[in-house]
């Protein structure tokens, strides 16, 4: 089977003030990655607006229409959301590409039409929290995701790992009290936002928090994810596994201090596509979150999509 990636134009329509590190070009520079004859084999398929029904199963009408309210007119300039988080007349329809590409890739990757799927769309989502636009995040597009497998297609257990170097709060919030998902985020520590404790376990023992004190390189990552994330995400036995794909762990990256390489960005994808095969009939959805130095980001997704082409089933 086929790898899916979803992707709109109009995620580049999210225009973030100059010098932002969450920027157009980040999009331009995982496209350009990905345009080359080693991924023609690539089923490319454009994220689709996502449902407003979608976005309720993680939060509220009220956030919803305080979100789409911002968003200023075509020629009006940027709006702050804080002092992270800017929305601007194209920040709507891009954040719908992003919900409605996770919910695609689920909905296809289920259906069994792909083997996995990897969502190519900006703003990110995994800081949103329930009613918090923060950390460049409008809406938590991978718990959406979660919410859609659980309760669109009745899954019973699904899985979210972000490795993302920032902690995923938002997802941790928007999942704390879901039993029928099991999210884990390794991360650096400390840093931006500041939770991700190991205390922080969720209120069913749902949520696995890895945190990772700056320096950390491959070996220690790979150790510990050994040691701890995959047991405990077999001991889950996931029906799905959604990936939070952040690649600003990498040692380029201006935003942290951690010191990955492509490489492995490449292994945890490798193994997490194993723990799939084992359990979920390789069922990989993956959509992007940070990495702000742009060759490191265009090289990391390289190494993730084409590892999840070779495992596609």
């Amino acid at each position: 089977m086929s790898t899916a990636v979803y992707t709109h134009s109009e995620c580049l329509s999210h225009v973030t003030p100059p010098g932002h590190p969450e920027q157009v070009a980040r999009l331009v520079a995982v496209a350009e990655a990905l345009d080359t004859p080693g991924f023609a084999a690539l089923e490319r398929r454009s994220a689709p607006l996502g449902e407003i029904a979608d976005i309720l199963r993680c939060h509220p009408q009220g956030y919803v229409d305080r979100v789409r309210a911002a968003i200023p007119e075509e020629g009006a300039g940027v709006v702050s959301l804080d002092a992270d988080t800017h929305v601007m007349s194209g920040s709507w329809n891009a954040a719908l590409r992003g919900v409605g590409g996770v919910c695609a890739a689920v909905d296809a990757v289920l259906a069994g039409e792909v083997g996995n799927a990897f969502v190519a769309c900006r703003p990110p989502g995994h800081h949103a929290e329930t009613e918090t636009a923060m950390g460049f995040c409008l809406f938590g597009n991978i718990a959406i995701g979660a919410k859609r497998a659980l309760d669109h297609h009745g899954l019973s257990r699904v899985a979210v790992v972000d490795f993302d170097v920032h902690h995923g709060n938002g997802t941790q919030d928007l999942l704390w009290d879901e039993a029928r998902a099991f999210f884990i985020s390794s991360h650096q520590m400390p840093l931006y936002p500041g939770s991700g404790a190991r205390h922080e376990t969720g209120a069913h023992g749902n949520v696995f928090n890895l945190p990772f004190p700056p320096d950390t390189a491959g070996p220690a990552f790979r150790r510990q994810y050994e040691a701890e994330v995959f047991p405990a995400l077999e001991n889950f036995r996931p029906e799905l596994i959604l990936v939070s794909a952040g690649f600003d762990a990498h040692r380029a990256d201006p935003l942290a201090q951690m010191a990955l390489v492509e490489e492995d960005f490449a292994w945890v994808t490798g193994r997490l596509c194993e723990i799939a095969a084992e359990f979920c009939d390789g069922r990989v959805v993956s959509t992007l979150e940070g990495g702000y130095d742009l060759p490191a980001l265009g090289a990391s997704t390289a190494a993730h999509v084409k590892t999840l082409m070779e495992h596609a089933q």
